[in-house]
């Protein structure tokens, strides 16, 4: 007779209900964008700007249920060329110091004085460098899958290192590009992705999109991999994060582990996978290392997506706990 299994938890288990904006709006941040930004939650709560991934990644509904909407103003916007903002997919005045910039001008838009900043991936490398330009505006860190943008971790993620583990994965991305050009897949992408032939741009992006769709998650998630035939969104998420990258996200190599001395004060959580593939846990050892007073969660059954249950579970946690 068989034994009875306990039902394993979901992420359905930790997050907070389905909620819907309160508000939403399109700020101009110059002559050439406009951001989309939304507020959910309790309009008298505790703010919170909720900053996504990629870039280019854009905000998501569900990025809304890891804060208890009776306790948070959740603010989420789409950075430049993403999501809903205009104009789409766009690389020009798109850099790290135009999107510090934008969390400024929101912050002001709102009549804000400081708010928790809250951000995964990339996300987390912007929510630090905003954070170490503007440490009077950052009331707390929740940092998720930390990535400093260094150039050993892009050469670990797009050249040689998560390949090892996943050769399936890694091989249609790297022979989508001719053996001649393979020695910096980087640039051969960002050649094709800013290609005036709009079939080769969306051929690239959706290879550049499966690559790292694959690899987000310990347990790879078919639906996850399915955003890289939506090419509305690979299209922006792979054009602006080439871009980003192949000009080192536009500061000096190990940026923000110089200047961890400015936000050394501010309460800082990070939450990383012990099987990040994507980031690897060596970068939020190091950044935990540097602010002394952090919070390091290292989940020991997680990837990279806070869409992983027991990822979910530690953010959660996290912002209850602020």
């Amino acid at each position: 007779m068989g034994q009875a299994t306990e039902a394993q938890d979901t992420i359905d288990d930790f997050l907070y209900p389905k909620i819907e904006p309160y508000a939403t709006g399109n700020l101009p941040v110059s002559q050439l964008h406009t951001i989309f930004w939304e507020r959910s939650g309790n309009p008298n709560g505790e703010p919170v700007i909720v900053i996504h991934g990629g870039p280019g990644g854009g905000s998501q509904p569900s990025y809304r249920q890891y804060f208890n909407p009776e306790k948070f103003d959740i603010i989420q916007f789409d950075q430049r060329g993403c999501g809903k903002s205009t104009p789409y997919a766009e690389l020009n005045e798109n850099n790290t110091q135009n999107s510090v910039s934008d969390i400024e001008a929101l912050r002001n838009h709102f009549g804000i004085d400081s708010w928790h900043v809250f951000g995964g991936s990339w996300g987390s490398t912007l929510s630090l460098i905003y954070a170490q330009n503007h440490p009077s505006r950052a009331r707390s860190l929740v940092l998720r899958g930390i990535f400093m943008c260094r150039k050993s971790e892009l050469h670990w993620f797009y050249q040689d290192g998560a390949s090892h583990v996943f050769p399936d994965a890694f091989e249609p991305y790297s022979t989508h590009i001719p053996e001649s050009e393979r020695n910096d897949l980087i640039a051969a992408y960002y050649r094709r992705l800013t290609s005036e032939d709009i079939s080769i741009r969306r051929a690239a992006a959706k290879e550049w999109t499966r690559w790292e769709m694959a690899t987000s998650r310990m347990f790879p998630d078919p639906d996850y991999l399915e955003k890289a035939e939506d090419l509305d969104f690979a299209v922006a998420f792979a054009r602006i994060e080439c871009h980003y990258f192949i000009n080192g996200i536009f500061v000096e190599d190990g940026h923000i582990l110089n200047n961890c001395d400015k936000i050394v004060n501010i309460p800082t959580t990070i939450i990383q996978g012990r099987y990040d593939m994507v980031c690897p846990t060596k970068s939020a050892w190091e950044l935990h290392k540097a602010l002394q007073n952090s919070n390091l969660v290292i989940v020991p059954d997680a990837g990279h997506s806070m869409g992983e249950t027991s990822i979910a579970r530690e953010l959660v946690k996290a912002t209850d706990e602020i």
